[in-house]
């Protein structure tokens, strides 16, 4: 495998400005030519919004709770294939993870399993001398964890960046970046964080361009590129992940029905690049699988496009808000996560669209819902009429729900055969009343134990997102029942 130079962006704690910088990092590495893969340690669907508007590139994420570890370093090859540079946005705080599994899913365990050069960001706003205090702790919690950068965030004056320096000199961590506060910079955040960048997409490109403009001149990209080419061989072992080998392998599994679609060949293609298959459209044999997209629905995982088109799918995507009707030949639909909240008034008004759902979902075909899908489905939120397919009520709550899920699927499905554990993860501020139908989809196992979700017909509708690159036989099951 080709070494890819990298670099792991973390923090002491949230709100230091990982994103601003890692965000910042690419945008202007990109501007000098770079192929920049951009990556999100955890299951955050924003962040990575961003990093795409930078790169020009799919953000990907690298989760070692829901994907295993063993999956992070052949994800991140694959992600960063062909690419000259691969950058690491962390999260939280850069030994925090998944909470009482010690360094499981966290910053520090991502960067192991990648071999990387951790770069630290710290809020300099209200420290001088400590900081070395600081950079020292961190630096030396972990052996394994190779700090070998700081940037200096909100930094006030020259004075202050000179008695910040004399304080780190001593530290034996370098400075290479030091960044003062900077308005244009800012992103907007609301009851799940920033607001995606579907929401703002001009001031989110002026934004971006301000990140790597601050970088640009607040950073040595050279010493930084330097760093990341020293990062040693990748240790993905047998290389990078690839989906049409993926589905293949999920054949015979306990998730997956006897071969119904044509895997694709070694040799064709996939919207991200290599993989995938022949022709397309309705009339050739792939099922056409509807995609909820747009505004309303910016949460999703580009593995899951990849593995539906690998499992003998043409994947086609839509936006709820303004088509009038699902695409043409639709043989089964997913509807990820978002912000359906913020716009039930138009997904209401489009009553067309809606109808169309409840069509396609009385029809049994295959429909998988999660959180937002989930919402979608029910009869209304917060009062306004939704599809109607789930016996359900959806409403807004104070009350955020967050946090990793240990799940067994209870009820067979299109997803998921009765019995197939998966990890997940809950993020939301809604309530749906009832939270499980007769049939449930999941039986939960953390927080606490409880069932959750709708399975009826062919819907598969809960609030848990999942990583389907965990369970590839998913989508194998999933376009098996589409194609009928």
């Amino acid at each position: 495998m080709v070494t890819i130079p990298r670099l792991v962006i973390a923090a002491p704690a949230s709100g230091s400005g990982k994103t601003t910088v890692a965000t910042g990092l690419m945008a202007a590495f990109t501007r000098r030519g770079l192929a920049v893969s951009p990556h999100k340690v955890g299951p955050d669907y924003i962040d990575p919004g961003y990093h795409a508007l930078a790169t020009g590139r799919a953000g990907r994420n690298l989760d070692a709770y829901m994907c295993g570890p063993e999956l992070v370093a052949p994800l991140f090859a694959h992600g960063a294939r062909g690419c000259d540079l691969a950058i690491v946005e962390g999260v939280m705080g850069l030994y925090d993870g998944a909470s009482g599994q010690g360094e499981l899913a966290s910053t520090a365990h991502v960067a192991k399993l990648l071999q990387a050069p951790v770069v630290l960001v710290v809020d300099a706003s209200s420290q001088s001398r400590s900081v070395a205090a600081l950079v020292h702790g961190f630096a030396s919690w972990d052996p394994e964890v190779r700090i070998s950068g700081v940037i200096l965030n909100k930094v006030g004056s020259d004075r202050h960046e000179m008695l910040l320096r004399d304080a780190l000199d001593e530290s034996g961590v370098p400075v290479m970046g030091v960044l003062r506060r900077a308005e244009q910079v800012a992103t907007p955040s609301r009851h799940l964080g920033l607001v995606p960048v579907s929401e703002r997409r001009g001031d989110a490109v002026a934004a971006v361009a301000a990140m790597g403009a601050q970088v640009s001149g607040g950073c040595d990209l050279d010493a930084l590129m330097a760093l990341a080419r020293s990062a040693p061989r990748s240790p993905a072992g047998s290389g990078a992940w690839d989906p049409v080998e993926a589905v293949r392998g999920a054949v015979g599994s306990g998730d997956a029905c006897d071969a119904a679609v044509p895997l694709p060949g070694p040799g064709s293609r996939t919207p991200d690049g290599p993989a995938g298959g022949g022709p397309s459209g309705p009339g050739r044999g792939r099922p056409v699988i509807a995609v909820a997209g747009g505004p309303a629905f910016t949460f999703s995982y580009a593995e899951h496009s990849e593995l539906l088109a690998a499992a003998g799918a043409e994947v086609v995507t839509f936006d709820p808000l303004r088509d009038v009707a699902l695409p043409e030949g639709t043989r089964g639909l997913v509807i990820g996560g978002g912000f359906p909240e913020v716009y039930a008034p138009e997904l209401s008004a489009n009553e067309p669209l809606r109808k169309a759902v409840a069509d396609l979902a009385a029809a049994g075909a295959p429909v998988a819902a999660e959180c937002a899908g989930l919402l979608y489905l029910s009869r209304s939120l917060d009062g306004l009429p939704m599809c109607g397919v789930l016996d359900a009520e959806g409403r807004m709550s104070k009350r955020l729900t967050l946090g990793y899920r240990e799940a067994v699927a209870i009820t067979d499905s299109a997803l998921a055969a009765v019995g197939t554990r998966l990890r997940g993860h809950e993020f939301h501020r809604t309530v749906l009343e009832p939270g499980a139908g007769p049939a449930p989809a999941w039986g939960m196992h953390l927080p606490e134990r409880r069932v959750e979700g709708f399975v009826q017909q062919g819907v598969h509708a809960s609030y848990l997102h999942t990583h389907w690159a965990s369970a590839p036989g998913i989508a194998r099951r999933f376009v098996e029942r589409a194609a009928g």
